[in-house]
């Protein structure tokens, strides 16, 4: 097989994995809502059960760079949607509270393999960098974007285990093809990623305390918001509605992601890095602290913002990896990225259960919004740390 054709086959299976990721993630906090009609227990307890996928999410995320270059990043992404499919269908066999603890952690452990492996393959095989990571990221975003109306269709016309059989058995068709399909890693089209050279900086130190504080905010605002969406819209959207047309809503704030994902992208591959962070990133403490004071449709405003934010900025940040990181480390740095982001924001889900037990869900969001406000002062710090080794590097120059 070709290396072009190899890329290009590598690519669409990178997509359908991120696609998968964020969707089968995202069932749980749609389904909760099923699963608490039919046994009982209530919204906080159930919610809180899944901590153990969000913890596993990003913990299990550091050691995949690592696993990848050992066995091959081929066979890694193989194991994730053949790990995925059958946590599903364990997730859907489960019958009392400590079964779907347990099934779901074991679903955050298969869920932590993609983004170390799948972004270092893609940068591996893109053509142009900026376009192919926003095109990547739109698949993320939809899988996110869709997790709440489907889920939302399935547990109301067949009962919530469906919600999770369904895509469990999508997961290992997914695997056995790409197996098929996709014969090795490759080299693909490396070289051609975007056609830009690793930027070198005058002080890394600096800027990576300023990109690992961004992460870290990054990954509470993106869980906090992504997880609590469903519940949001239920209470303080469309109190009342059914659960069909409030996973409908959900989904319609997520597709707004989607769209600042393609923009982000091309804007990528024509203006520079820092610029376009800062810019991005005010948007998620505005949308935040609106939606926090606010209900109906302003609510449904700031979250739109929000999530525009929200995606844009994993573009954004993985494309800073590919940027500033030799290929010979971005593995290693893509397990670090997402190690730093979902490890902490995995304990996103008792602090939801907490916050909202107190004040509700302003309390929540306004919470966040300070995170967004972080990561905000983040971009400007690594703005000026940018510009001042621009301006280091024209003074040596001259």
């Amino acid at each position: 097989m070709d290396a072009d054709t190899l890329s290009r086959r590598t690519l669409r299976f990178v997509n359908v994995a991120h696609g998968l990721d964020h969707y089968v993630l995202l069932i749980y906090p749609t389904a909760v809502l099923a699963i608490a009609a039919q046994t009982g227990l209530g919204y906080a307890e159930l919610i809180g059960l899944a901590t153990g996928a969000f913890v596993a999410f990003g913990l299990c995320s550091l050691p995949m760079g690592w696993l990848a270059d050992r066995f091959g990043r081929r066979t890694m992404l193989a194991v994730f949607f053949f790990a995925y499919g059958l946590s599903c269908l364990g997730v859907a066999s489960a019958s009392s509270p400590a079964a779907f603890a347990l099934w779901l952690c074991v679903l955050g452990l298969a869920s932590a393999i993609y983004h170390p492996v799948g972004s270092t393959m893609l940068v591996t095989h893109a053509r142009r960098l900026g376009r192919d990571l926003g095109v990547n990221g739109v698949w993320g975003n939809l899988g996110a974007a869709s997790a709440s109306g489907i889920t939302a269709l399935l547990a109301a016309g067949l009962g919530w285990q469906a919600a999770f059989i369904v895509p469990g058995l999508f997961c290992l068709a997914c695997g056995a093809a790409f197996l098929a399909l996709v014969p090795g890693d490759g080299e693909g089209t490396r070289g051609k990623a975007g056609g830009a050279p690793v930027i070198v900086v005058a002080r890394p130190l600096p800027l990576l305390a300023m990109f690992a504080l961004a992460i870290v905010a990054g990954g509470m605002t993106f869980n906090i918001t992504t997880i609590a969406l469903p519940k949001i819209v239920d209470e303080r959207i469309g109190d009342g509605l059914p659960l069909v047309l409030i996973g409908s809503v959900a989904t319609l704030v997520f597709l707004f992601g989607a769209l600042t994902q393609l923009l982000m992208g091309r804007l990528i591959d024509r203006y520079s890095l820092p610029t376009l962070f800062v810019g991005l990133s005010l948007l998620q403490p505005l949308g935040l602290g609106l939606a926090a004071v606010s209900t109906g449709l302003p609510l449904l405003l700031g979250l739109v913002l929000t999530m525009a934010a929200l995606y844009g900025q994993v573009v954004i940040n993985d494309a800073m990896v590919a940027r500033y990181v030799p290929a010979a480390y971005r593995a290693r740095a893509y397990s670090v990225r997402y190690f730093l982001g979902f490890t902490v924001s995995g304990f996103v889900v008792p602090m939801i259960a907490l916050l909202h037990a107190r004040g509700g869900f302003g309390l929540v969001l306004g919470i966040a919004a300070a995170f967004g406000a972080t990561i905000f002062a983040a971009a400007l710090g690594f703005f000026a740390l940018t510009r001042q080794d621009g301006a280091h590097a024209l003074a040596a120059a001259e």
